[in-house]
């Protein structure tokens, strides 16, 4: 079968690779149909997340029709069309039991290398590296599907999969992003980064109350679609101070809850703190560039929430503890627990009260993998997302 492959620092590539057996009585296998790009795939094609291997099949966002299923998935059939959620989880050990998905104590069959890094492990992830499990990703024609009678979710209307794929991975963590700021109504959230997970944010957040969003980027195309589509208020972080900006805007009290959704490759336009994370991070003396969560916990009001949805993958250097621990700020994170909130916000799509799609720009071939990874990357044609067909 064809499969998206990471080759490589800065290389992909589509080639011809087995395609995927049961494995396990619990596996399924599927028919992939859509599948799409994401921000933390390029953490992977930068370099910056360890253990990826030349061959590894990329992608963490599908969906797609089953076409086998091991003896003890009762829950799906062979013609199901499902939505795939990115973390793969047991739903059976202690942290399954309590919702908390994406860390789940069995999914991870190189758990050891991940507890040298993170002192626990995480739950394995589709086509993120050997240090999350080694599992192929979605960016192929078919995919083992471990725990199938666990994660994958049915869709069993004729929603296309445009308007259910994000099910997968992006806006349920959006929503879990807004969900940890504890909108009760009426307040002012603050989201750093356009890109799909913010504007899902800002939606997100107007969707559980939230009077006032201000998103924070610095690409004039990806704000607009935040202002147009998403309804936020705006700030272009290479035009204004970003901390000036939202203390004039908030009357000097600062947002009531922030959210860090741009992660580990933070970019700032200039300055001292800037050279020195590019000029670490080169060296791999530091990891994560975390330009975004030092700008978001020193602009948080006084006992504000900071909620962290960005993809981070190892060490930071900087961090403000001191603004932390002194304003009583809260600072909450989490890799998305997506099998918890896929059927409420289905059930939301369905009712019309939002359409994920709207922050799709490009729609490509699966063979056309490489060239969307570089449009993806270097912003080009206004590039905010992109969905792969296969």
């Amino acid at each position: 079968m064809r499969a998206n492959c990471w080759m490589g620092r800065n290389s992909v590539k589509v080639e011809e690779v087995p395609e995927p057996t049961i494995m396990n009585a619990r596996d399924a296998i599927v028919r992939i149909t859509s599948t799409a790009v994401c921000g933390s795939d390029l953490h992977l094609v930068d370099g910056y997340i360890p253990t990826m291997k030349k061959g590894d099949v990329l992608g963490h966002e599908f969906m797609g029709d089953v076409v086998e299923v091991g003896r003890e998935v009762r829950n799906l059939r062979i013609g199901d069309r499902v939505v795939v959620p990115f973390p793969i989880s047991c739903g059976r050990c202690g942290a399954c039991e309590r919702g908390l998905y994406s860390v789940c104590e069995n999914s991870n069959p190189n758990a050891g290398l991940a507890e040298h890094l993170f002192g626990h492990s995480p739950a394995g992830i589709f086509g993120y590296s050997h240090l999350l499990g080694g599992y192929a990703g979605g960016q192929a024609e078919y995919a083992r599907v471990p725990f199938a009678d666990v994660g994958p979710i049915k869709i069993e209307d004729d929603l296309p999969d445009e308007k259910v794929l994000f099910l997968s991975d992006i806006f349920p963590t959006a929503w879990m992003g807004a969900e940890m700021c504890e909108i009760r109504g009426g307040e002012t959230i603050a989201v750093w980064g356009a890109g799909p997970v913010g504007q899902l944010a800002v939606r997100s957040a107007y969707l559980m109350g939230a009077e006032r969003v201000i998103c924070i980027d610095r690409f004039p195309y990806r704000l607009q679609l935040a202002r147009d589509r998403a309804g936020a208020e705006i700030i272009n972080y290479e035009e204004t101070d970003v901390l000036e900006a939202l203390n004039e805007m908030t009357a000097g009290r600062g947002p009531d809850a922030c959210i860090d959704a741009v992660g580990s490759e933070a970019h700032h336009p200039s300055g001292p703190l800037h050279a020195y994370d590019r000029s670490k991070q080169a060296v791999r003396l530091e990891t994560d560039r975390p330009v975004a969560l030092r700008e978001a916990i020193m602009s948080c009001r006084n006992g504000g929430i900071v909620s962290v949805i960005g993809a981070y993958g190892g060490f930071v250097d900087k961090f403000p503890m001191g603004s932390l621990m002194n304003r009583s700020l809260t600072l909450r994170s989490g890799q998305c627990h997506v099998q918890r909130y896929t059927r409420p916000l289905l059930d939301r799509i369905r009712r019309g009260e939002i359409d994920p799609s709207f922050v799709i720009t490009h729609r490509m071939r699966l063979d056309e993998a490489p060239q969307a990874y570089d449009i993806f990357k270097h912003k080009q044609d206004e590039c905010v997302k992109v969905v792969l067909t296969v």
